[in-house]
């Protein structure tokens, strides 16, 4: 096994880890939109995909869930649906990948190097599909954000709604599973049979003891 290989694979993982935790994290988030008032200074308000929150000059959070679904507004309703579907997607290409690298389970008898390839090319194809379904939700919400702030038929006075963390965690996240996907596919490419020896085995006969090495390929 070519060592950039085994480097590739091991990338992927990483990152694949990595984006599905902060695509979990932007998914739960709070902070979507942010929103603070001349008006009131002590207090400021986080929007975000299941809940509202408002945070007091004092450091006090209060958060209130969604009444309905059904009354939620068609933009936070559509982020829900395929921030929950990036946190599955990513999740089950993690579950694909890891046992598709080479380090795990590298000598299995009923195991096939195009099996694990397999695996690997799905878990990477998955990573890819997690990272678009990421960022269509994340950036349609800023780009709404955008258009509301300057949208010049509401008074100046009134308040707008700003970019939260979570906005710029979701980016993150759908970088990475693009990442991933990108490294895991691409050691599908280079990835070659090798052969396999196996341990060595004693046989006892009459006149001794004979040492017996038999090889098998290799399948990983």
């Amino acid at each position: 096994m070519d060592t950039s290989v085994c480097i590739l694979e091991l990338l992927g993982v990483f990152f694949s880890i990595g984006a599905w935790l902060c695509s979990l994290a932007t998914t739960i988030m709070s902070q979507w939109l942010t929103l603070s008032t001349d008006l009131l200074p002590a207090e400021s308000y986080e929007l975000g995909l299941w809940e509202t929150c408002v945070i007091q000059d004092l450091g006090i959070l209060q958060c209130r869930p969604y009444d309905s679904l059904l009354g939620l507004p068609p933009d936070i309703k559509l982020a829900r649906i395929l921030m929950c579907a990036t946190v599955a997607t990513g999740f089950l290409g993690l579950l694909l990948a890891i046992p598709g690298i080479y380090l795990v389970n590298s000598c299995k008898g009923t195991e096939t190097i195009r099996a694990k390839r397999v695996l690997k090319m799905f878990g990477g194809i998955l990573c890819l599909a997690a990272g678009i379904l990421g960022i269509i939700p994340v950036s349609y919400i800023a780009h709404l954000t955008v258009l509301r702030f300057f949208d010049e038929s509401v008074p100046d006075v009134v308040p707008r709604w700003e970019f939260g963390d979570a906005l710029f965690c979701g980016w993150t996240a759908g970088l990475l599973h693009l990442v991933a996907g990108s490294l895991l596919v691409t050691s599908c490419v280079y990835l070659q049979d090798e052969p396999c020896t196996l341990p060595v085995t004693l046989q006892r006969n009459r006149g001794g003891i004979q040492h017996s090495y038999r090889k098998r390929s290799e399948y990983v």
